[in-house]
């Protein structure tokens, strides 16, 4: 029996699919129920992680420069691990690197929750604990990524990435809403908030515990897919040949690098915007890192609705143009509501031209290297502080405003440049053989 007979009954019982069952089309496929279920409880952890850490880096330094070195050592391992961890991921089992990472990322948290509560945090620790967690990340990505193309069929591919994503959007709602109202509640005399952010950061180690134990229940191993494999050096190299050669699969990633680079710049500098515009406190944080989880969500569930749209790469140059917008208007804004609403917005535009980037990478890569290829667009995420270090800079020697206008100006310069040279991006309409 097809899977169009087995779907059969459930699409006489209806005039036409109903918006649960366009948009969370996927779900039908058991391994990626799990890998979406399990990516909630990571995800609701690291966002409340970004949230207090950040809040307490801000409150002990008074800093946007000590914002961007903390995010500097928590991504730049992703530079030069995740190479590593693409080559590990065609050699290993990737369930066993998944499950292995995350236990390690759970006890790591646990002892820096320690740590924090206690009080006995220093500013290194932030540095080390970001070093580490960051190294563990780069080596699992790869391998959790490049999973997803292997257990939902290729017409889902775009609806189980939009949804993927909205598990990271959809803890951007919950989970800084949570961690502000947490540090609040429990830092009644501690002007540091310190104990708040240790009893946030033992949440958060309850949280990656659920999402390793709820990996440990795939059906999926994803086993090697080298049979004679060659050196890692020659692996590595291998991948960025077929990058190089591929037009397409090049400006996609540099689409992934330098627009969203900037683009990122306003949500990492969130905890200073709430501190120098909006002369907000952790909680008022909490509802400024929510509001953009709202509007990534939204995002990221229309996109889930629409599916396998066409002119995928030019509704990608809009989106990055529609961002751009929205960063040059929002550090002028010192009204609360109208802030959440241009957050909602930037959070929607960042959800959709990151679930479409993606989508069109993962199908358009050979399965043969696609590990290996997601290893090198994580590698260049990884890149992405560089890119934010001018921009911290500039926003603590001039002004905020200022930083981010020169954000968004590098954003549509650096698409637009990307579009001349490398037209086929914006080309792009379906990302497969039937579209």
């Amino acid at each position: 029996m097809t899977s169009t007979q087995k779907t059969a009954p459930l699409q006489q019982s209806v005039k036409s699919p109903s918006f649960f069952s366009r948009t969370f089309e996927a779900l039908r496929y058991r391994d990626f129920r799990l890998i979406w279920l399990t990516s909630i409880a990571s995800s609701f952890a690291m966002n409340m992680q970004i949230l207090a850490r950040g809040w307490l880096i801000f409150d002990l330094t008074e800093s946007e420069i000590a914002l961007t070195w903390v995010m500097l050592s928590f991504l730049m391992p992703s530079a030069i691990f995740s190479f590593f961890g693409g080559t590990l991921a065609d050699r290993m089992n990737k369930k066993t690197i998944i499950v292995g990472s995350q236990l390690f990322t759970t006890i790591s948290t646990f002892v820096f929750a320690l740590i924090i509560y206690f009080g006995t945090v220093k500013f290194w620790h932030f540095i080390c604990f970001g070093l580490i967690n960051g190294t563990v990340l780069a080596l699992t990505m790869p391998a959790r990524t490049a999973v997803i193309p292997d257990i939902v069929v290729a017409k889902s591919l775009t609806n189980a990435l939009a949804l993927a994503n909205s598990t990271w959007s959809l803890a951007r709602v919950v989970g800084p809403t949570i961690a502000g109202y947490l540090i609040a509640l429990f830092a009644a005399g501690d002007h540091t908030s310190i104990k708040g952010v240790g009893i946030v950061f033992f949440v958060i180690t309850l949280m990656y515990g659920v999402s390793t134990a709820g990996t440990c229940l795939l059906h999926f191993k994803g086993e090697p897919v080298r049979g004679t494999p060659k050196s890692f050096s020659r692996d590595f190299l291998e991948g960025l040949v077929y990058v190089r050669r591929n037009r397409l699969v090049l400006g996609l990633l540099l689409m992934s690098l330098l627009p969203m680079t900037f683009g990122f710049s306003a949500q990492f500098l969130l905890p200073a915007l709430n501190v120098d515009v909006l002369n907000g406190d952790a909680q008022l944080l909490g509802y400024l890192s929510a509001a953009l989880g709202i509007g990534a969500l939204a995002g990221g569930l229309i996109l889930a609705r629409l599916g396998d749209i066409g002119h995928k790469g030019r509704t990608m140059f809009i989106l990055c143009y529609l961002w751009a917008i929205g960063i040059v208007v929002l550090p002028w804004i010192a009204q609360f509501w109208l802030s959440i609403v241009v957050l909602a917005l930037i959070g929607a535009f960042s959800a959709g031209i990151s679930a479409l980037n993606m989508s069109v990478i993962q199908l358009t890569v050979s399965s043969r290297v696609r590990t290996r290829v997601t290893a090198i667009m994580w590698a260049t995420h990884g890149c992405m502080p560089l890119g934010m270090i001018p921009i911290g800079q500039l926003a603590e020697r001039i002004s905020i405003q200022f930083a981010l206008f020169v954000a968004a100006l590098l954003m549509v310069i650096s698409a637009l440049l990307i579009k001349h040279w490398l037209p086929e991006v914006a080309q792009v309409r379906r990302g497969h053989r039937s579209g």
